[in-house]
């Protein structure tokens, strides 16, 4: 029996590991394209919020100028995507992976909704821990210690050192 490796069985001179295709099928031009417009979407709407937050000065820059920036890159990208991204192959299909990023995205937008409320101590915590054992399955103690570290060193570099305005608990 031939031995195998973490990248699939090896070839017949056991030397040299052979990849192992798990991907899934392509979705096809349509759902490529399709992504591309939701992506463009988002990237349209930071646009417009950005704009409604003030952009500000280059010499003082206003609260919306950051975010501006991401959403104009977002849409450049969703429209080159759209334009040359059928040459570049199909994408995959929706699978049990894009429910993790899709997790991933909802646990952001729950951090979000929660900082301004609770301050940025208990949602930065429980956003890494989730992240670290459910979405990279850490191990408990390391996705616990791990989001108490994070916390810490957040806490220390943007309230202690740099004084930020960010909302906190203590």
């Amino acid at each position: 029996m031939k031995a195998r490796t973490p990248w699939g069985p090896t070839s017949p001179d056991d030397t040299t590991p052979v990849p192992i295709d798990d991907s899934p099928p392509a979705a096809g031009s349509v759902a490529n394209a399709a992504s591309s417009v939701v992506a463009l979407a988002i990237g349209v709407a930071g646009i417009g919020l950005s704009l409604a937050l003030g952009v500000g000065e280059l010499s003082e820059p206003g609260p919306g100028l950051w975010p501006l920036g991401v959403s104009v890159a977002i849409a450049a990208l969703a429209i080159a995507q759209l334009v040359v991204g059928r040459w570049g192959g199909d994408g995959e299909t929706f699978s049990r992976a894009s429910w993790m990023a899709a997790a991933g995205a909802v646990t952001l937008v729950a951090y979000v909704a929660l900082l301004p409320v609770i301050g940025f101590e208990i949602p930065s915590a429980l956003l890494a821990f989730v992240w670290m054992r459910f979405l990279g399955h850490e191990r408990w103690l390391v996705a616990i210690l791990g989001s108490l570290a994070i916390v810490a060193g957040f806490y220390v570099v943007f309230v202690v050192a740099l004084g930020t305005s960010i909302p906190h608990l203590f």
